[in-house]
This record gives structure tokens, C-alpha cells and sequence, in this order.
């Protein structure tokens, strides 16, 4: 029993160990993590908070240059700002809590839509993460750093022509046997239609013969 105890308190101690070691690692990050050229997609900004003591009042998001993001999903308890390029695409978007934010064992997510562009590879996101004491903390490190950017892979977009001539062809055939199909029966029934009337007169024919033949 004793030794079953201590197992126990073992186990709860590595999971504990693990729990923390997740939210101590986490990042600000954008979902998906892999998209399309020339495909509008929609982006999930996740934020989780992972400060002691204070919370997660504003989450700055820095637009790509390979996407155009057109469109917001409100979000409750929160105001948007957004920043613009000269040519009027959106250049950053700042996500504040109208009230206290996220506390250390919160996160929540920023939804928006936006269009890959055709040539585009990869999209680095890079963030700022405001808390309520005033520290900032910058996701815009690389690969493998304390706070790494979240970085979409873009994947190219698939080979049409082909496909839509293979099934333009097939189309086209069908539809010419259709037609074909459609004239033959055509054809069959007027053949129809002149044999009847032909046995029709014949058949007036012989009446008549019969009747003076009497």
C-alpha cells in the first residue's frame, strides 16, 4: 500500500512537471500552419498567457506581405485597431482587453480572413504581446528561439489546365453522342411516321376496291 502511495506521488509530481513545462513553453502562434497560393483562408491567432502575477492586456499581429487580410471576427471583451500601408492593405492589427485580459492559465484566439497571394512561400507572423505591467514580448525570433515568429507554410497552388481540358473533352463528347443519339431517334420516328401513312392509304385503297368490287 505504501509503495502504491509513493508511486502516486511520483506520477502527480511528473505530471505537474509537464503541465508547467507546456504552459512555460508556450507561443503566440497563427493556425494554420500550412495553406495554399490564391486561396482565401482564415487565420487563428492563439494567444496564451504565461506571465505570473499579471495579465495579457494586447496582442499586436504584423500582416504579412504575402496575404491580404480583409476581414475581422469580432471578438467579445476585446477592440481591434488597425494599422494601414499606403495603399490601404492592413499593416498590423492590435487585439485590447476592455477589461483585466488573460491571466496565467487563460488563452484565447483572433480569428481573420485574409487572400494568399499567387507567388507567396511562406508567411512570417510577427507579434507583440503586452502585459498589464508594461512588458513586451516580442515573437519575431526564428526558428528554434526563445520567441520564434509563428511562420504558414504556402504550398503551391495545384495544376488546373489539364484537368479542366480532360473534362472539357469528355464534356464535349457526351454531349456530341447525345446529340447524336437525340437525331437518330429523330430520324427513326419520322421513318415511323411515313410507313404508318403509307399503310394507311393502303389500307384506304383496298376498302374501296372491295366495296366496288360489290
Amino acid at each position: 500500500m505504501l509503495r502504491m502511495k509513493k508511486w502516486a506521488v511520483a506520477a502527480t509530481a511528473v505530471l505537474s512537471l509537464v503541465l508547467f513545462a507546456g504552459i512555460a513553453s508556450a507561443h503566440v502562434t497563427v493556425q494554420p500552419k500550412q495553406t495554399t497560393q490564391g486561396t482565401y483562408e482564415v487565420f487563428s491567432v492563439r494567444v496564451p498567457s504565461e506571465e505570473e502575477n499579471v495579465t495579457t492586456k494586447s496582442v499586436k499581429v504584423t500582416v504579412p506581405a504575402g496575404v491580404s487580410v480583409s476581414r475581422l471576427e469580432p471578438k467579445p471583451g476585446w477592440k481591434s485597431e488597425l494599422e494601414k500601408n499606403e495603399d490601404g492593405s492592413l499593416k498590423t492589427i492590435t487585439w485590447t482587453a476592455d477589461g483585466d485580459g488573460l491571466s496565467q492559465t487563460e488563452f484565447t484566439e483572433f480569428r481573420m480572413q485574409g487572400k494568399v497571394a499567387d507567388d507567396a512561400t511562406q508567411l512570417v507572423w510577427k507579434a507583440y504581446q503586452t502585459y498589464s505591467d508594461g512588458k513586451v514580448v516580442e515573437w519575431t525570433g526564428g526558428e528554434g528561439s526563445d520567441h520564434p515568429a509563428s511562420v504558414t507554410t504556402v504550398s503551391a497552388a495545384p495544376a488546373e489546365a489539364g484537368g479542366n481540358g480532360a473534362a472539357a473533352a469528355a464534356g464535349n463528347e457526351a454531349a456530341g453522342a447525345a446529340s447524336s443519339g437525340g437525331s437518330g431517334k429523330e430520324n427513326a420516328a419520322l421513318i415511323l411516321g411515313i410507313v404508318g401513312a403509307v399503310l394507311g392509304a393502303a389500307a384506304l385503297v383496298v376498302a374501296a376496291s372491295k366495296r366496288r368490287s360489290r
